[in-house]
C-alpha cells in the first residue's frame, strides 16, 4: 500500500509538471497559477518560474518514492521530508492566494499532496 501512495503521489507531481509546461508553451493559464494576477499567458518572468518549478517537482515525486522503497532509488530520507516541506508549503500559498480559481483546484490539488507525502513519511518513521 506505501508504494502504491508513492506512486500516487509521484503521478500528482507529474501531472503538476505537465501543467507547468504547458505554462513554459505559452498556454492562456495565468488566472490558474503564480496569485491569479494575470489573464492569458504569463510573461517570460512566469515561464521562468514555472521551468523553474519542473525540476522541483520532479525531485519531489522522486524523493518520496525513494523513501517508500522504490526499487532503484535509496536517497537520504531528508529529501522525502523537503518533498513534504515544498508541498505543504505549496498547499498554504494555495490556500490563502487571492485567486479564487488557484484555491478552487490548486489548494485541494497540494492539500492532497501534502497529505500523500505526511502518509509515507509518517509510515516510515523509523
Amino acid at each position: 500500500m506505501l508504494i502504491q501512495i508513492a506512486h500516487l503521489y509521484a503521478t500528482a507531481c507529474l501531472a503538476v509538471v505537465f501543467f507547468q509546461f504547458a505554462l513554459i508553451g505559452g498556454a492562456p493559464l495565468g488566472p490558474w497559477t503564480q496569485g491569479g494576477q494575470l489573464e492569458g499567458a504569463l510573461p517570460i518572468k512566469g515561464r521562468v518560474i514555472a521551468a523553474f518549478s519542473v525540476p522541483v517537482l520532479i525531485f519531489q515525486g522522486l524523493a518520496i518514492l525513494s523513501v517508500a522503497g522504490f526499487p532503484g532509488l535509496d536517497w537520504p530520507r531528508w529529501c522525502g521530508w523537503a518533498a513534504l516541506g515544498v508541498s505543504t508549503v505549496s498547499a498554504v500559498l494555495n490556500g490563502i492566494t487571492l485567486s479564487a480559481r488557484e484555491r478552487a483546484v490548486g489548494f485541494p490539488v497540494t492539500l492532497v499532496m501534502a497529505g500523500l507525502a505526511a502518509y509515507v513519511m509518517i509510515s516510515t518513521a523509523r
